[in-house]
């Protein structure tokens, strides 16, 4: 289980989407360039958003050392995704006929009020 850190927000992942999503998103922060990144929520399944900034600090935390090969096709989906205006949204890797479930983090940290 890895965790995504972004500002005061803290998700946590499977190591292997998440190494999808650090693919993605800093091809779109080395570019300068901000986002809308989409999950939804393992508890209530309501989806959250968060607006993506170059200058925010992002930390991907991971629970095994091996980074797993990776699909580029899913790659190319996530990339498109994010450079559209619904953002990245976070899906789950599958078969190709079967259609893209949204990926749900395991479990996440109080969120702050603001």
């Amino acid at each position: 289980m890895g965790t995504l850190s972004y500002d005061r927000v803290d998700i946590e992942f499977d190591d292997r989407p998440l190494n999808y999503l650090q693919v993605v998103m800093v091809q779109k922060l080395r570019q300068n360039e901000s986002f809308l990144f989409s999950w939804r929520h393992a508890e209530s399944g309501c989806r959250r958003s968060v607006w993506m900034h170059p200058t925010i600090p992002l930390y991907f935390k991971y629970s095994d050392s091996q980074t797993p090969a990776m699909n580029r096709e899913l790659i190319s989906e996530l990339t498109r995704s994010a450079n559209s205006t619904q953002g990245l949204i976070a899906i789950s890797e599958r078969p190709a006929s079967l259609a893209a479930e949204p990926l749900v983090p395991r479990r996440r940290s109080p969120q702050p009020a603001y």
